[in-house]
């Protein structure tokens, strides 16, 4: 997409008349014909003509070319990226047969005083009905123990070893696989296991997927670690299968193993009793974006020229999971054309085309004429008469899809058997298509590193480029500073994060994935300087608590200017949207009680600030310190809001 170029003054002829016309109101009130037949008025009228030949000028320098230097050297405005997320559809009770869930299905925020964010699932789930056929007992280092006859019979066993030591197994075979699915285990328990907190087992819960143990997550555990009778929910990883392995029996097996005790937990004293095992299946997960796919929408008919452009109906576009596949219906048959990035390499026999996802159209190549009059196609031209259709896209995204987790609870579209749906974490990866300003930022970066990690300022430039949909901020820490070694730099990552309660942070959200660490740091170890050490971490950050006495006005309600005062703080000690400038809490700038109540001052409701405390709080510990009038952060720290408290 061409970028915009800016107006320097949008007075048009008619505006400069029309403040003329005021003017002459205010400072010459005698003066009362304004028609076009007076003269002053053509005086007017000539004298607005000729500002507007000047105006007009000056919108041709200089931004106007700043802009056109950034299309010549390939900078074009970024596209919008779309979050994602892994939702969880539960079922109101175990069925029979598969519950497939189609892909397109649309799930949704609650609608409050926002309007609602709504995704959509991007691939087929199917819930897959099973049972549990048989149970087996394996003691670290020893051989595996038959235990389905005994529960057919109603008696009870040991599920690990006397005195349970790490590598004890409890196997549970599965009639049938069930990848990405919820599975419900139904346990009979005798309260024998002693020693353990219920709710700090040392055990995990892991599927077998043909080649290795794939770690469940435990979504709920009401039996105590094994001591009552109860229900252990389970997420199946998408690779779970049938298999014998070493058990003897054809079965998609799960296992609860023993593992060491940490962090100073007590282990098992003696092993858990069982009397009764059943299992199903309760639910599934897939993944879902904030877009709408939009599938073999029609976009025009091609007049057979290089060139043309098709607009889409649904815009922005964002990025697919692959390049998009455009069809050319010749009417003798219908041809497959791919998306690519530019047609530098395109001649005219490729059945190329280019997605422009700011302006949405369709690009098909060009023809450039040569210095001996002939032309040369980059891109194939589609038929004269052939109708085009693009298969898949999707379109939506933006920053606000990055929502909190379990803010999806609802199902915008009816699937038989299934009550629920939530996202069990955040949604991640939303970004806002870039603007003009950003792109005239990112402009002179471009040209000037070259993709090369030199300074400082190179270094965050591409830690954010190298996972765009990942990393909100970075920090880069060179030698001599907080302990940095000669040669070497530090870059600290601030992840993208969503909005939680009150519009705070979740401080969970702010740790990025390890995947994207290594991403970065692969990323940068390609573009440093020889002999530079690079090491990328998360950002460090200090806590803070705000606790604020204030008295509302008569007309307002205590209750709304209390939550809307907690947003203001929450929004303003934010490391992503917050500051003076509301793009990030600066790194070491400090906290001051007096910015504060200037902060809760501006809040619609409140008449006057009693008083603002501030308590730095150890995020790690949890725990507050005592008060302090200026919270000092260090030069390469961010703040972080910790519980504020707020009494009206």
């Amino acid at each position: 997409m061409a970028l915009p170029a800016p107006h320097l003054d949008d007075r048009d002829f008619q505006s400069l008349v029309d403040d003329a016309k005021r003017l002459v109101q205010q400072r010459c009130p005698e003066w009362t014909d304004h028609n076009v037949s007076d003269p002053g008025v053509t005086l007017i009228e000539t004298f607005a003509y000729m500002v507007d030949q000047l105006l007009w000028r000056l919108n041709q320098v200089p931004d106007r070319l700043q802009v056109a230097f950034l299309e010549l050297l390939g900078v074009q405005l970024e596209a919008p990226k779309a979050a994602h997320v892994p939702v969880t559809f539960e079922l109101s009770a175990p069925q029979p047969g598969t519950v497939p869930v189609p892909a397109g299905t649309r799930v949704a925020t609650r609608r409050g005083e926002e309007e609602a964010v709504v995704f959509t699932t991007t691939g087929l789930l199917e819930i897959i009905a099973t049972r549990r056929a048989y149970v087996v007992t394996q003691p670290a280092g020893d051989s595996v123990v038959q235990r389905t006859g005994m529960l057919d019979e109603g008696l009870s066993f040991d599920c690990f070893a006397p005195l349970p030591q790490p590598g004890d197994c409890l196997y549970i075979g599965l009639s049938d696989a069930v990848p990405a699915c919820l599975v419900t285990v139904r346990f009979g328990c005798e309260l024998t296991a002693a020693g353990v907190l219920p709710e700090y087992a040392p055990t995990v819960w892991e599927a077998w997927d043909g080649a290795t143990w794939a770690e469940c997550e435990v979504i709920s555990d009401s039996t105590g670690a094994l001591n009552l009778d109860g229900d252990v929910v389970l997420t199946v990883p998408g690779s779970h299968q049938s298999s014998v392995g070493e058990l003897e029996r054809l079965a998609a097996w799960l296992r609860c193993r023993v593992v060491p005790a940490e962090n100073g937990l007590r282990a098992y004293e003696r092993s858990p009793r069982i009397n009764r095992v059943t299992a199903f299946t309760m639910g599934g997960t897939v993944d879902a974006v904030h877009a709408d796919v939009v599938l073999n929408e029609v976009v025009g008919v091609s007049d057979g020229v290089p060139g043309q452009r098709f607009p889409l109906r649904h815009t922005p576009v964002v990025p697919g999971p692959g390049p998009r596949v455009v069809e050319v219906d010749t009417g003798r048959g219908v041809q497959e054309w791919q998306e690519v990035a530019s047609f530098a390499a395109s001649t005219q026999d490729s059945h190329h085309v280019m997605v422009d996802a700011v302006a949405g159209e369709l690009v098909f190549g060009p023809a450039v004429r040569n210095p001996d009059g002939s032309l040369r196609c980059y891109g194939g031209v589609p038929p004269q008469g052939s109708g085009i259709t693009i298969r898949e896209y999707l379109s939506g995204g933006g920053r606000k899809g990055n929502i909190a987790r379990h803010a999806i609870d609802v199902l915008k579209d009816s699937v038989p058997y299934i009550t629920s749906v939530d996202n069990r974490i955040a949604a991640r990866g939303g970004t806002d298509p870039e603007s003009v300003d950003e792109a005239k930022v990112r402009g002179p970066m471009v040209l000037r590193t070259r993709q090369r990690a030199v300074t400082a300022e190179d270094f965050e430039n591409l830690a954010k480029q190298a996972a765009p949909n990942s990393v909100a901020r970075a920090r880069c820490v060179t030698a001599g500073e907080a302990g940095v070694a000669p040669g070497s730099v530090r870059v600290l990552l601030v992840p993208v994060a969503p909005e939680g309660e009150h519009g705070g942070l979740e401080f969970q959200d702010l740790i990025p994935a390890p995947d994207v660490v290594a991403g970065v740091q692969e990323f940068l170890d390609e573009r440093r300087v020889v002999g530079t050490r690079v090491s990328v971490e998360r950002a460090t950050y200090v806590g803070v608590t705000v606790v604020a006495t204030m008295r509302s006005t008569p007309a307002a309600e205590s209750t709304m200017v209390s939550a809307a005062s907690l947003r203001a703080l929450y929004r303003y000690l934010d490391p992503l949207r917050g500051g003076p400038d509301g793009r990030g809490w600066p790194f070491g700038r400090p906290v001051l009680v007096h910015e504060i109540a200037a902060v809760l001052q501006r809040v619609p409701g409140v008449d006057i600030v009693d008083a603002v405390r501030l308590f730095p709080v150890d995020l790690a510990s949890q725990r507050r310190a005592g008060q302090v009038d200026r919270l000092e952060i260090g030069t390469h720290e961010l703040v972080f809001s910790y519980h504020h408290q707020v009494r009206v």
